[in-house]
């Protein structure tokens, strides 16, 4: 706004006798000041405001004060938000009764503003005189997720509540229909945005923004973890990726005393394991015996210590087969060092901190299949030519913080990378940062100064011949290697052993396994490194890679996944492809109307988007299970769209080339243009919203 139009509105204000009225009639009479943007309404409302600051003693009697509230109060729900603040000010609505502000925001809300009458509730901080469930059942309705944060952000008694209402209507016998038929006729309504995930998923985002214990939400931690229970069997009983001390570990953290995940874990175990095998488990994770049913009842009376005897000899015989499988480490197992105390710490320190060292760097934390939270790192492992360490950090900075000396810690972790002279060599380095931030503030910045660092995820996605299905001939039944394993079979010709991938890394002792895996997984980096710089031709890079890659980091890298350690997913598209020794020419062209797919239930908006263009689409259900897709998709003919752990079930469900995995991270018009580009599938004009929506 010019400086003339300032002093002419000014100008004005002082030759008026009643300027808040003045203002009041202009608004009134006019319509511009309703749209967005910086109106001339705006522009005189904002000026009147600092007018009035500068000159404080505007007359104004209670009686024609409240007149004129009353008639701005009527125009507050038709106001753009950047007027809200000013009038509000102007006015005084604050000291308004009360009993009035509350009583016109009901109007609001009674006419279907549910929007107007929690916004204006906001500006006036009504908020604790007002039923929060009747207030942001509507706005969930429609969508408005984060108006609800706003409306209880300073007020952790309707945080609660909140919380409580959303986690009743997460109970899995609860009829969310229920809620939903009093506003049938609502404007801008989302069922589909209004299911128990979609909740779940809003109260995991409350509990870590309002720092609410989540114990006040028994049923979606309850789901939660029955779903942390099922992706454990099918790692331990389908996928077979987990030593038996590892669920066991996990399994027991998980289920702890409660009755409601021990009467999940009877039924899981009755579906994966004969009577005695159930039972054997049920004895291990303490589950009752008046829970069991009476066959596993049976079971447990008979079990002997024979038993256990059979398993140890079976599990010793199986770790001994599988070591010639998988890379192993090259240096003795006394060159490994776990350090819990400072003195232990200072060998390691003068060891690392020298000039040309060259050091393999990588992390664990528990798992937290999905909880509130940031993972919070547990080991920090720093591999050097000859020896390991292994750094046990919750212990380390509990020390620290008992000498009054915490920053020692993160003063090491910052002068080891904004070092240019020490190369530190990592897998997805950037996961790994955010997560030791997480578990020292200090350490926030760590990634803005570091020098001198090698992330190999970027080399990975350079090195020639890397993709899932080569990694797994002659293997039997074992999963596809990825990530950093894959890396490591393909430079050094033997995958890693990823079995304690999934370990809970904050129990200690630490088992002997996990602390070979923690080791290994660190130390591979250097002999990958190595094996890349002296010969990256053969590798397909370029022969300067050295120069390449010691500098600072030029592009950041893709994190690490949070929920359970995974590695980097392989490149999207390869896995639909058997192996090849030479690029397959693209299928023939087809219409959008002769593609016919079915999509899995993580990927409801990707077979909208393919529907509006016209493609021929079947969508799970939320309750479906995965494998309702490959039913379809051999009945109809239909390709399978999938993603993640079912893909690999499905895939060898159907013939090749009919199952495709698509990249869950991105969103569903970049998922779309990979399957259309994949399949060759043309797109016209004709075919747009061809088929009903």
């Amino acid at each position: 706004v010019s400086r003339q139009l300032k002093e002419e509105i000014r100008r004005g204000f002082a030759r008026l006798e009643d300027p808040l009225a003045g203002l009041l009639a202009m608004l009134e009479s006019s319509s511009d000041w309703k749209g967005r943007g910086h109106s001339l309404g705006y522009c005189i409302t904002t000026e009147l405001q600092l007018w009035i600051k500068a000159h404080p003693a505007v007359p104004q009697s209670s009686t024609k004060l409240k007149k004129l509230q009353a008639r701005v109060l009527g125009m507050l729900s038709q106001c753009p938000t950047n007027l809200l603040d000013p009038l509000i000010s102007i006015y005084q609505l604050h000291t308004a009764d009360r009993n009035y502000l509350l009583e016109h925001v009901s109007h609001l809300y009674l006419q279907g503003n549910y929007k107007e009458a929690a916004i204006l509730s906001i500006k006036l901080k009504l908020q604790p005189d007002q039923d929060v469930e009747k207030m942001c059942t509507p706005l969930l309705l429609q969508d408005k997720a984060n108006l609800v944060e706003e409306y209880v952000a300073e007020y952790p008694e309707l945080q609660r509540k909140l919380l409580q209402t959303l986690d009743t209507w997460c109970n899995p016998s609860f009829n969310i229909r229920d809620i939903t038929r009093p506003y049938q006729g609502l404007s801008k309504y989302k069922p589909e945005k209004f299911n128990h995930r979609v909740l779940s998923k809003l109260v995991f985002r409350l509990l870590e923004r309002f720092n609410v214990d989540s114990a006040l939400c028994p049923n979606v931690i309850n789901q939660r973890h029955l779903r942390t229970l099922k992706y454990l069997f099918y790692k331990r009983f389908v996928e077979k990726t987990m030593t038996e001390e590892n669920w066991a570990d996990h399994i027991q953290s998980t289920v702890g005393d409660n009755r409601w995940l021990q009467e999940q874990l009877v039924q899981l175990l009755l579906r994966h394991c004969d009577a005695r095998g159930a039972a054997r488990w049920a004895q291990c994770c303490h589950v009752p015996p008046e829970m069991l049913p009476q066959a596993v009842a049976e079971e447990l009376q008979k079990l002997h210590i024979q038993d256990r005897v059979e398993e140890v000899t079976k599990a010793g015989n199986y770790e001994a087969s599988r070591k010639k499988d998988y890379y192993q480490l090259p240096i003795p197992r006394e060159n490994i060092h776990f350090l819990q105390t400072w003195e232990e710490m200072l060998q390691c320190w003068e060891k690392v901190l020298q000039p040309g060292q060259v050091v393999g760097v990588d992390m664990e934390w528990k798992p937290s299949f999905g909880m509130v939270g940031k993972p919070r790192v547990a080991l920090l492992q720093l591999a050097l030519k000859d020896e390991v360490f292994l750094l046990d950090l919750p212990q380390l900075l509990e020390q620290a913080e008992a000498e009054g000396e915490k920053e020692k810690l993160p003063h090491f972790i910052q002068m080891l990378y904004s070092d240019a002279t020490i190369t530190k060599l990592g897998y997805g380095m950037s996961g790994d940062l955010s997560s030791l931030a997480a578990t020292c503030s200090a350490l926030k910045d760590t990634e803005k100064q570091m020098q001198g660092v090698v992330d190999l995820l970027a080399v990975d996605k350079q090195v020639d011949g890397l993709s899932p299905e080569h990694s797994h001939k002659e293997r039997g039944v074992r999963q596809p290697e990825k990530g950093l394993s894959l890396l490591v079979q393909h430079v050094l010709g033997k995958p890693l052993d990823k079995t304690e991938q999934l370990s809970n890394w904050e129990k200690r002792p630490l088992r002997e396994e996990q602390i070979l895996y923690a080791a290994s997984d660190a130390y591979c980096l250097l002999e990958i490194y190595e094996r890349l710089c002296k010969d990256p031709e053969s590798f397909g890079l370029s022969s300067d890679l050295t120069d390449s890659l010691v500098g600072k980091q030029s592009k950041k890298p893709r994190a690490k996944k949070h929920l359970n350690k995974q590695e980097a997913p392989s490149p999207s598209g390869q896995e639909c492809q058997g192996p090849r020794t030479e690029p397959s020419r693209p299928p023939a062209p087809i219409s959008p109307q002769e593609f016919s797919v079915v999509c899995d239930n993580m990927l409801q908006g990707l077979g909208r988007y393919l529907r509006c263009l016209g493609v021929d689409v079947r969508l799970l259900d939320n309750e479906d299970d995965h494998r309702k897709a490959a039913e379809i998709a051999r009945q109809e003919g239909r390709v399978i769209l999938t993603s993640g752990l079912p893909y690999q079930t499905l895939r060898s469900q159907v013939g090749e080339g009919r199952c495709f995995s698509v990249n869950c991270s991105e969103k569903a018009k970049e998922q779309a243009l990979q399957v259309l580009k994949h399949f060759n599938v043309q797109v016209s004009l004709g075919d747009i919203f061809s088929r009903c929506q």
